[in-house]
C-alpha cells in the first residue's frame, strides 16, 4: 500500500466564490467561534485535479462535516452522512484521464435527517481532517471498513494471552497466504504465524506478554503480509477491564480511580482543522495535568489522537454524536455513525468503552427512545464483545429510569452549584442513587463551572463567572469524588474551551469557558493547577490567583496548590508553614499599599507572586452589569421554605407567562420553538402537575430543583 497526501492544490467555491486551500480546512475558523448572529452553515465544493493512475486505488476522506459527496469526472461516487467518521471511495479504473476533476462537496447546513441537530459546540463545516489517495497492489487487505483491513483483539484465556486477527483479503487465489509476524517495542518476534488467505480469520497465542498500563502503555507491532502481494502494520496492546458496582475500575487485576477530563477538538481560530501538532499539544497537557483517561466527546475524533492515546497511556472514552435531542428519524443515521466508530478503532488498546448517547434526555424520555438506545447498545455489543457500553446521562433523569438498565456502565453529567442547587445537593443526589441503584456502575461524566480568567474574586459565587469560582466549585467537586470510592471515575467537563457559537454568557461570546485551560492553550487556570495537585507526581507550587494582581488594602487570603506535603509562605519578614493535601490556605495574610511580594516554598521549589494593594479593585474583575448569564446565585435560594412573594412549582403557568423574566427566559432557550396552542394548553396548570407528568418524568429531587429556581424569581 502507498499513501498520496492530497493536502495541497485545493480550489473551494463558496457562496458563489472560488479560493485556492489546502487541508485540513474550514470555513468557519472565525463565525464559529465569535458568537456573532449565526455562522456560515451552507454548501461548499472543493475541487482538485487528480492525476492518471493504474491499479487499485481508493480515496480516503478522514473528516467532513457533515455531509458529504464525492464526484470525479462528473460521476458521483458516495454520498457520506455523519461529520466525524472517515470514509473510503473505490477508485479503481476511474483515473483513466490524464487530469482526473474529483469534487467533494460538503454541507454543514442544518438536518433533521444527521446527528447532531443540536449541541453545545459549533458544526464547523468543511473537509477539517486529511484526504489521502491510496494505492495497493492487486492482492490487498480492503481499506473500506477501517483503512486497514485488518481487526486485532487481544483476549485473556486463563493464563495465557491470544490475538485474534481477522482480516478482509481482495484479489487473492485460493492458494495465498497471509504470515503474521508480532514485534515487541524493541523490534524482536514474540510470536509468528500464518493461515489460508480465504480463511478469514487467525488465532495467535502469545506468551506472556507485556501488558498495556496507563503507567505502562506498552505496544507490540503486528505485520500481516499477502503472499505476493499487500502488507499492513497493526499497534496493539495486550490489557483487560472490568468494572464493580461497590469497587469501581479495574485495569489488568489492579484497582485504579478513573481521573478523567474531557476534550473537544477545536482550537482557537483554527476550528476543527487542526494538525498533528495540535493532537500532540493536547496529549502532553492531558498527561501534564495528570488525568489517566480522556473522554473524547462528543463525537468520533481523529484516528491519530487515538493513537496518541494508545501511545500515551490515556483510556479513552469513545462516542458518538447521539446527543441532546432524540428523534425516530435519525436513528438509521446513529446507527451508522456507531458502526463506523467501532470499526474505524477497534484496534485502539487505549479505548476501554464506546458511548451510544449524550444527554439524551435533556428534553424528557421521547417515545421510542429506550427502543432505540436498545438498538444502538446490541450493535456496539455485535461489533465488539470486549468492551463494555456506556451513555452519559443528564441530572434530570431518574435513577431509577429504565434507560439505565440498558448500557454496561453509565455516566451522569451534573453541575450542582453551576447551573442548579449548590454542592450539597451532590451529596444529597449521590446518597439517593446508591439507595436507589446499588448495582449499577456509574461514574461522574461531565462536571464543571465557567471560568473567564478576566474575573477575579475574593469572595467567588456560583454565577460570577470567575476564575476564582471555577477553582472552588472544583474543589468541592474533587472532595466528593475522592471520598466516593464506589464510583468508577469522573471527567471535568472540560480540559480545553471551546467554541459554541450560540453562546452568549458571561460577556464572552462564542465559547463555552468551562475549560481547565484557555482555548489557544496557552493559559492553564488556576483549576488546572488545583487538578495537577491531586493527580500528578511532578513536584509543583502554584499560587492561586496569578491574574488577581490588585487586591483591596486589608487582609486577604493566600491559597497555595502543590502536591508537596509542605509548603512555607514567606512575606513583609515573616514565615508561615503548613501541612495537608493538594490545597493550602494561608488566611488572614495583611496586604499593604503598594507592591507585596509573596514567596511559597517547599522540597527545594519555589513560586512567587506580586499583588499591589489598592484601594478599590478594578472594575474588569467583575462580571459587567447587564453582561447575559445563564447562572444565578443559588447560594441565596438554599433554604426548602417557599417565600410566597417568589415564584414556585405551586404557581400556575399562566402566571409564570405573565412575567417579563420568564418571557425573556423562554425566548432564550426555546426561542419561538413552542407552539401556541400547547402554551394555551398548559396555562391553567400548576407547574409541579405538569412535572409528575409520565412524559417529563422528574422526581421529588429535581422538582426540588426547579422550585428553587423559581423562588429566584419575583413575582410581577
Amino acid at each position: 500500500m502507498r499513501d498520496i497526501s492530497l493536502k495541497d492544490g485545493w480550489q473551494l467555491t463558496l457562496d458563489g466564490k472560488t479560493t485556492p486551500v489546502s487541508l485540513p480546512h474550514t470555513w468557519n475558523a472565525f463565525d464559529g467561534q465569535d458568537g456573532t448572529n449565526g455562522y456560515l452553515r451552507t454548501r461548499g465544493v472543493y475541487s482538485k485535479i487528480l492525476p492518471q493512475t493504474d491499479g487499485v486505488a481508493y480515496l480516503k476522506v478522514e473528516g467532513a462535516n457533515s455531509v458529504a459527496e464525492v464526484t470525479l469526472n462528473g460521476e458521483i461516487l458516495s454520498r457520506h452522512e455523519g461529520g466525524y467518521s472517515a470514509f473510503y471511495v473505490p477508485l479503481t479504473g476511474k483515473l483513466a484521464r490524464e487530469e482526473n476533476v474529483l469534487e467533494i462537496a460538503v454541507d454543514n447546513s442544518p438536518r433533521d435527517e444527521v446527528y447532531p441537530t443540536m449541541a453545545d459546540f459549533t458544526f464547523y463545516g468543511g473537509l477539517y481532517r486529511d484526504v489521502t489517495l491510496m494505492l495497493f497492489p492487486e492482492k490487498h487487505f480492503s481499506p473500506v471498513l477501517n483503512g486497514k483491513g485488518v481487526f486485532v483483539t487481544p483476549r485473556k484465556k486463563d493464563k495465557v494471552w491470544e490475538l485474534e486477527i481477522e482480516f478482509s483479503a481482495v484479489g487473492i487465489a485460493d492458494n495465498d497466504t497471509v504470515c503474521f509476524e508480532l514485534k515487541d517495542a524493541d523490534g524482536v518476534s514474540a510470536a509468528t504465524g500464518n493461515c489460508p488467505a480465504k480463511d478469514k480469520k487467525y488465532v495467535m497465542t502469545v506468551e506472556s506478554p507485556r501488558l498495556w498500563d496507563v503507567d505502562d502503555p506498552y505496544l507490540y507491532t503486528l505485520s500481516c503480509a499477502i503472499s505476493g502481494g499487500d502488507a499492513v502494520e497493526v499497534e496493539t496492546g495486550f490489557r483487560s477491564f472490568f468494572v464493580d458496582a461497590d469497587k469501581g475500575f479495574f485495569l489488568n487485576g489492579r484497582h485504579i480511580k478513573i481521573k478523567g477530563v474531557s476534550r473537544h477538538q477545536d482550537r482557537e481560530n483554527m476550528g476543527n482543522a487542526i494538525t498533528d501538532k495540535e493532537h500532540e499539544e493536547d496529549v502532553r497537557l492531558i498527561k501534564e495535568v495528570g488525568a489517566n483517561s480522556v473522554r473524547l466527546a462528543h463525537y468520533q475524533h481523529s484516528d491519530y489522537f487515538y493513537t496518541l492515546c494508545d501511545r500515551a497511556g490515556l483510556l479513552a472514552w469513545a462516542e458518538v454524536p447521539v446527543i441532546s435531542r432524540f428523534s425516530k428519524k435519525r436513528q438509521q443515521n446513529a446507527l451508522s455513525q456507531l458502526r463506523e466508530l467501532i470499526l474505524q478503532n477497534r484496534n485502539h488498546p487505549s479505548i476501554f468503552t464506546w458511548s451510544i448517547s449524550n444527554e439524551i434526555t435533556i428534553a424528557g424520555e421521547s417515545k421510542g427512545l429506550k427502543k432505540a438506545l436498545e438498538e444502538l447498545n446490541a450493535l456496539a455489543h455485535t461489533l465488539d464483545d470486549t468492551r463494555p457500553t456506556v451513555m452519559a446521562d443528564v441530572t434530570m433523569c431518574s435513577p431509577t429510569s429504565p434507560l439505565n438498565s440498558i448500557t454496561d456502565i453509565l455516566g451522569y453529567n451534573h453541575y450542582f452549584g453551576w447551573y442548579v442547587g449548590t454542592f450539597k445537593d451532590l451529596d444529597r443526589w449521590l446518597a439517593k442513587w446508591r439507595q436507589c441503584a446499588p448495582d449499577k456502575k456509574m461514574c461522574l461524566s461531565e462536571y464543571g463551572a465557567e471560568g473567564i480568567i478576566r474575573y477575579q474574586n475574593s469572595d467567588p459565587v456560583p454565577g460570577d463567572y470567575s476564575e476564582s469560582y471555577q477553582a472552588v466549585y472544583h474543589e468541592n467537586y474533587l472532595e466528593r469524588i475522592n471520598a466516593a470510592d464506589w464510583m468508577w471515575g469522573s471527567y471535568v467537563w472540560n480540559m480545553f474551551d471551546f467554541g459554541s457559537a450560540a453562546r452568549n454568557e458571561g460577556g464572552v461570546r462564542g465559547r463555552n469557558n468551562k475549560g481547565l485551560i484557555t482555548f489557544d492553550r496557552k493559559i492553564k487556570k488556576d483549576a488546572f493547577y488545583l487538578y495537577k495537585a491531586y493527580w500528578s507526581d511532578e513536584k509543583f507550587i502554584h499560587i492561586a490567583g496569578e491574574r488577581y494582581l490588585k487586591r483591596k488594602i486589608g487582609e486577604t487570603e493566600i491559597k497555595v496548590y502543590s502536591n508537596l506535603p509542605e509548603v512555607t509562605l514567606e512575606y513583609a519578614g515573616e514565615s508561615k508553614s503548613l501541612s495537608g493535601k493538594a490545597v493550602f490556605r494561608f488566611e488572614g495574610v495583611k496586604i499593604a499599599p503598594g507592591d507585596n511580594v509573596f514567596t511559597v516554598k517547599g522540597a527545594g521549589i519555589a513560586s512567587s507572586i506580586t499583588i499591589e494593594g489598592v484601594e478599590e479593585e478594578p472594575a474588569e474583575y467583575k462580571l459587567p452589569a447587564g453582561a447575559e448569564s445563564f447562572v444565578r446565585n443559588w447560594f441565596a435560594s438554599g433554604s426548602d421554605e417557599i417565600d410566597p412573594s417568589r415564584f414556585s412549582t405551586a404557581d400556575k403557568v399562566k402566571d409564570l407567562l405573565a412575567n417579563d423574566e420568564v418571557k425573556t427566559l423562554i425566548k432564550k432557550f426555546a426561542g419561538n420553538r413552542i407552539p401556541s396552542w400547547l402554551i394555551t394548553l398548559i396555562k391553567p396548570f400548576r407547574v409541579r402537575t405538569l412535572l409528575k407528568l409520565p412524559f417529563v418524568k422528574m422526581d421529588e429531587q429535581m422538582v426540588s430543583m426547579v422550585d428553587r429556581y423559581l423562588q429566584t424569581i419575583k413575582k410581577s
